[in-house]
């Protein structure tokens, strides 16, 4: 059974609905951001925000896509499994403040060590596997837009929202709101390029499924 992307040419007007999409989510976002600052000021880039419940549906999104890639279409079981597990880590983590404050501290570490642990355990036992898959997954445009959702979300975001730096800009005007405007915008652009990448993995998965099933 192929485990590659079998080489099925893609038409250009499928690349363009595809691009246009993506496209009209992003604006979607961040017109959803606009609103949010305009017309929700009591809750707005708090938990209770229109941009920390898109982060929380995004990542949820992610979920699903790669549960039903690994159990449904049963393509690259180890690779989508660390993905997983990575970006349940990541959805567990946005709903920090929730666990900390209606079960207990820390919860939330607690339970992404329960994902991470026996996910990595699970893909070193099986790293052969992994790094067959891999080496199939590395060389798609899923992974080239997972990498630039990562960059984005966990080393911009976090490198151009620290403190130190809005005060530099601030000075005496510093108020904490803008960097954190800023911060969380930034990670719900990252999260959204994981979703694409979750997406166009997907699309990779279903035609090997549909090959899978040509008799031969």
């Amino acid at each position: 059974m192929p485990s590659s992307p079998p080489q099925w040419p893609i038409s250009f007007g499928y690349t363009l609905l595809r691009a246009t999409l993506y496209v009209l989510f992003i604006a979607g976002i961040a017109q959803g951001g606009y609103f949010e600052a305009l017309y929700l000021p009591n809750v707005r880039y708090t938990e209770l925000g229109f941009t920390e419940f898109a982060q929380t549906l995004v990542l949820a999104s992610c979920c699903g896509l790669l549960i039903y890639v690994r159990q449904v279409l049963r393509v690259w079981p180890t690779v989508t499994l660390l993905l997983l597990a990575f970006v349940a880590a990541s959805l567990v983590r946005e709903q920090d403040y929730f666990l900390d404050h209606y079960v207990a501290d820390n919860t939330w570490k607690v339970l992404v060590s329960l994902i991470v642990i026996p996910s990595l355990v699970w893909v070193v036992v099986h790293r052969r596997r992994f790094i067959e898959e891999f080496s199939h997954y590395s060389n798609t445009f899923a992974f080239g837009l997972f990498t630039a959702g990562v960059l984005v979300t966990y080393i911009f975001s976090r490198l151009y929202g620290r403190q130190d730096f809005w005060r530099a800009v601030m000075q005496d005007d510093y108020i904490r709101e803008f960097k954190d405007v800023a911060e969380e915008a930034i990670e719900l652009l990252g999260y959204s390029l994981i979703l694409f990448a979750m997406i166009e993995l997907l699309l990779i998965a279903r035609r090997i499924y549909k090959t899978r099933q040509i008799p031969r």
